[in-house]
């Protein structure tokens, strides 16, 4: 049985916090970038930024 500071963990790309492994995210952890569902729905995007300076 692992320990849970034994576990990996990333960067939320929203909102800077650590976060760590779940068993959920166990078949794709290399693509989990949020560590929430809300993070994920508030992603930074890059393109509406361009679109608005562009202006």
């Amino acid at each position: 049985m692992r320990r849970k500071s034994d576990l990996p963990t990333k960067i939320c790309l929203t909102c800077g916090l650590e976060f760590g492994w779940r068993k959920k995210w166990e078949r794709d952890w290399d693509e989990v970038k949020y560590c929430s569902e809300r993070c994920r729905r508030n992603k930074p995007s890059s393109s509406s930024e361009a679109v608005g300076q562009q202006i």
